[in-house]
């Protein structure tokens, strides 16, 4: 079965997933919780995230996050891999010319 056929949203309307105007304020603001409620109690929520951050959709609450949410996410994700990157033990040669 498809993550898609059980997600809450699925019995909502689609507009209130597409907030139109300021998302960070007033009305947009109240209509982006409003989704955000039907994504916290989504049993797919994950798989929805992940399907976002995957595809890009510029538009739309998906997973429980805007746009600029999911971009956050992904700034954080490819700074954690070069963090991790930078603590790998480097290779170095010692005096004798065999690697270390």
């Amino acid at each position: 079965m498809n993550w898609r056929e059980m997600a809450a949203c699925r019995g909502e309307d689609p507009d209130l997933f597409f907030p139109i105007g300021n998302v960070r304020s007033g009305m947009g603001l109240l209509q982006v919780d409003e989704a955000k409620a039907v994504c916290h109690r989504c049993p797919v929520v994950r798989q929805c995230l992940d399907w976002a951050l995957e595809v890009h959709p510029v538009d739309g609450i998906w997973g429980g996050t805007t746009e600029e949410e999911r971009r956050a996410v992904k700034r954080r994700a490819v700074h954690n891999l070069r963090t991790r990157g930078s603590e790998a033990p480097r290779r170095t040669r010692n005096t004798t010319g065999a690697a270390a």
